[in-house]
C-alpha cells in the first residue's frame, strides 16, 4: 500500500504544479523495486498513467538479482540502470532534487 501512495503523491505534484514543469525520475531499488512489477495490482494501472504524464522509472539491477527478479518481471515502460543509489547522487550531481514521497 505504501507504494501506491508515493505514485498517488506524484500524481497529485504533477496535477498541482504542472508536468511541463517538472521531470520527475522514479528510482526504485531494495524492497522498492516490487512497487514497479508488473503484477503488482496496486501501482501497475498508476505506473502506465504516470509514464503517460512524462514520469520515467528506474529499477536496479542489483536489487532485482538479491530479489531473484528479471527484465521479464516488469512492465516495458521500465528502464533498467546498474545500482540504484549511484544513480540518484549522480542525479543529483546533475541538478535533480531528491524527493522521498
Amino acid at each position: 500500500m505504501k507504494y501506491r501512495r508515493a505514485l498517488l503523491q506524484i500524481d497529485k505534484v504533477l496535477e498541482d504544479l504542472g508536468q511541463k514543469k517538472l521531470n520527475i525520475e522514479v528510482v526504485a531499488y531494495e524492497d522498492g523495486i516490487h512497487a514497479l512489477l508488473a503484477n503488482n495490482p496496486q501501482t501497475n494501472q498508476l505506473l502506465i498513467k504516470l509514464v503517460n504524464r512524462g514520469v520515467a522509472f528506474k529499477v536496479c539491477r542489483i536489487s532485482m538479482r538479491a530479489w531473484e527478479l528479471e527484465e521479464g518481471d516488469f512492465p516495458l515502460e521500465v528502464d533498467f540502470i546498474p545500482a540504484g543509489a549511484p544513480h540518484v547522487i549522480q542525479r543529483q550531481l546533475q541538478g535533480y532534487k531528491y524527493w522521498r514521497p
